[in-house]
């Protein structure tokens, strides 16, 4: 498959997904995961953030001055301030970026190993990497496996565990700081039901539509070696400095 083609395949992707977070329970899903994300990035100030999502901007709230977005095609694109470039080949440089967020993506790009690792790559060594994905184990969950025919967004997608995501981001040397579950709903395609959520979120009850995963590089420590001083022979006490005699 062509490069062009692939970006248009995600670009009908991003585009049919509109459907889903413009929908009641998209939007009130949205609003619970901005409620997760906000105390994570609303003290960051400075610097720079990259969001790859498939609703609304989520980091609106955050300090950083310049917020990047990430789109697949030009046509896609929310606005002037947005990346496009393969998934896989960000065009930025290693390191370069305090917070990044990818917001359901994962879950259906054909090469998401790839994409997460270019994500971690230009995460900063200080930087946030953030998850979002649906919860499998969740009650969307189970409805999922018989709504997936439908091939609408977004049951079309690969769901995977937090705990998978937490396997994948081993691989790219980062570590999950914290797992946080969101949207708890009555049924499925509902509102978030606002006491489920205060529970939910107080317990973090891993039943939640989605779950945020939190994660940070992995800190290399440079080994410590202790160094042993010694002598294999006896030391003479002239030969530990120059000694004045008389005459000289």
């Amino acid at each position: 498959m062509s490069n062009s083609t692939a970006a248009e395949t995600l670009a009908h992707t991003l585009f049919t997904s509109r459907t889903y977070w413009e929908s009641e329970a998209g939007k009130s899903l949205w609003d619970s995961q901005r409620a997760c994300l906000g105390p994570l990035v609303d003290s960051r100030s400075g610097g720079h953030s990259l969001e790859m999502g498939m609703g609304p901007a989520l980091m609106s709230m955050s300090g950083i001055a310049h917020r990047l977005q990430w789109a697949p095609t030009r046509t896609s694109a929310s606005s002037d301030q947005t990346l496009i470039c393969p998934p896989d080949r960000l065009a930025l440089p290693d390191s370069c970026l305090d917070v990044v967020v990818l917001h359901h993506w994962l879950e259906h790009l054909p090469d998401a190993h790839h994409a997460l690792q270019e994500a971690a790559r230009v995460t900063s060594d200080s930087g946030l990497l953030v998850l979002f994905g649906f919860n499998p184990m969740g009650v969307s969950g189970v409805v999922k496996q018989w709504r997936k025919r439908q091939g609408q967004y977004p049951w079309n997608g690969q769901w995977r565990t937090a705990s998978r995501m937490g396997d994948w981001l081993a691989f790219v040397d980062f570590e999950v700081e914290r797992v946080d579950y969101c949207c708890f709903r009555s049924w499925p395609g509902g509102r978030c039901v606002e006491h489920w959520e205060s529970l939910g979120r107080r317990y973090n009850c891993p039943l939640g539509e989605s779950y945020m995963v939190l994660a940070k590089r992995r800190q290399r420590h440079a080994p410590k070696q202790r160094i042993k001083f010694g002598l294999k022979a006896p030391v003479a006490a002239n030969s530990l400095g120059a000694t004045r005699t008389h005459g000289h």
